[in-house]
């Protein structure tokens, strides 16, 4: 992957780049191997860094041209000052922090706006899985088993929403994918997404 020829990107990146103004200031909280940073450069021309804790991810992203430091992001967000970004986005991310709130918290001071997609652990086939097995779903969306799953927060669509009220947050935007990877807005009917949405994005304000 390079700048001027990146990668084909998940549904779910696609979605966050639709929210995503051009010529803004954007962090990629965990961005990996930086696929999306490559795509919002490419696309929106953004003024795009990365914090990634694998040195693999942050190899791949250097070796790309992207502008990536290494860092904990649970840590390291406290070195950033308020409102340095215009967006910063926790793609996957925050089921993966010991402490989910804290990191929101940082990601709401440091940037006007934030982008979250999770997966929503209330999807009706993660629901039944757990009904007839008795044990942790994997599927194409979750391929962990229990024991080496980076999630270790397992919400839902409605358990983020309720995170934004008691953090006073604004929802500007929300999706939710499908298992056919169809894209719906959430909106009020938060029961509706909790069911059948495997994946959810929000766009967020402060």
């Amino acid at each position: 992957m390079t700048l001027d020829n990146p990668k084909s990107i998940r549904v779910d990146h696609q979605l966050i780049a639709e929210m995503i103004e051009p010529g803004t200031r954007v962090l990629d909280v965990g961005c990996g191997s930086g696929d999306l940073l490559a795509h919002l450069w490419h696309t929106k021309q953004v003024d795009g860094r990365g914090i990634e804790i694998s040195t693999q991810g942050v190899q791949a992203c250097v070796s790309a041209g992207l502008s990536v430091v290494q860092g904990n992001v649970e840590t390291d967000l406290r070195n950033y000052p308020d409102d340095a970004f215009d967006y910063v986005i926790l793609s996957q991310t925050v089921q993966a922090m010991m402490d989910p709130k804290g990191v929101l918290e940082q990601t709401m001071r440091i940037g006007k706006r934030a982008v979250v997609s999770l997966p929503n652990f209330g999807y009706w086939r993660l629901r039944v899985y757990m009904l007839l097995h008795g044990r942790m779903p994997v599927s194409d969306n979750l391929p962990y088993e229990w024991y080496n799953t980076p999630n270790i927060h397992f919400c839902t669509i409605r358990d983020f929403v309720r995170l934004t009220r008691h953090m006073n947050l604004t929802i500007e935007q929300s999706l939710f994918l499908d298992e056919a990877g169809t894209s719906k807005t959430i909106g009020s009917s938060v029961s509706v997404a909790n069911w059948f949405g495997e994946q959810a994005v929000f766009l967020l304000k402060k």
